[in-house]
């Protein structure tokens, strides 16, 4: 019995330092990422193969553009809380509530061609070919990706024949 018992405990100890192990060996470059001075841009670095003056000018870049987005956003979130309340009462479209989501759709019209030229000066700081892959990645993986609107239709039978719209 007692040899049973130490059996099953040391393989539970050995499944659980090997679960620990594979662990900390799966999840080292993350963590590493997530130590260094800037968690944000450490990515960045790691994954376009950046050099130490790349991703410092690319730094630089990062905390000029920041304060003016944080600024840019400030704003639009004063605007979404400003729409809430006029929705709030609201049981129609509004000159006022018009007038608000015109404000909103052109400061965001503004934060993202900002955020666009952001991207390409960064894009400019690369090597060119992985300044060529960061600007795909943007692409795909931003904001500025617009997205259809979901009517419920079939997006590949929408595409072959036009819907109509009411």
């Amino acid at each position: 019995m007692r040899r049973g018992i130490l059996i099953l405990a040391l393989g539970v100890v050995g499944a659980a330092v090997a679960y620990c192990c594979f662990y900390l060996m799966g999840t080292a470059t993350p963590r590493a990422l997530m130590r260094s001075a800037q968690p944000e841009l450490a990515w960045l670095k790691h994954e376009f193969n950046l050099g130490d003056a790349e991703f410092t000018r690319i730094s630089q870049l990062h905390a000029g553009y920041l304060p003016q987005c944080m600024e840019r956003c400030r704003h639009i979130e004063q605007l979404n809380s400003k729409l809430s309340n006029a929705l709030a009462t609201a049981t129609q479209v509004t000159p006022e509530i018009e007038k608000i989501l015109n404000e909103r759709a052109q400061i965001r019209a503004t934060c993202q061609a900002e955020m666009l030229k952001h991207f390409f000066e960064v894009s400019r700081t690369m090597p060119a070919e992985q300044g060529k892959r960061y600007l795909a990645w943007v692409r795909e993986n931003t904001c500025l990706r617009e997205q259809a609107m979901d009517h419920g239709l079939d997006t590949h039978a929408a595409e072959a024949t036009p819907a109509s719209h009411h």
